[in-house]
């Protein structure tokens, strides 16, 4: 299966309703329909309700993108508000060179 075939799994790992994290989401689901309509899932994990998930993907920074599949994992730490750098981080699309 090609990657433009395959469903991209994410975590977005938040702290409760905080900007930031809201800022995220928000970022992360235009995104995500913009770029991968119809082929993605996100899981929103907020370390206030469960800390205990942080230690599985080494989550030390809040809010933190995980992408699980495809492989290889990527992790991005912020708002996400830069979206060049989002899509190269995740390999949505690829790096420009000049």
């Amino acid at each position: 299966m090609s990657i433009a075939e395959q469903t991209w799994e994410l975590r977005l790992y938040i702290a409760g309703k905080t900007p930031k994290s809201v800022s995220a989401l928000n970022n992360l689901n235009k995104y995500c329909e913009e770029h991968l309509q119809g082929k993605y899932k996100i899981e929103i994990i907020d370390l206030l309700l469960h800390p205990q998930l942080a230690e599985g993907d080494q989550i030390f920074a809040v809010p933190t993108l995980v992408r699980k599949v495809p492989v290889p994992i990527r992790k991005i730490i912020g708002d996400l508000s830069n979206e060049e750098k989002v899509l190269v981080g995740l390999n949505i699309i690829p790096i420009k060179t000049t």
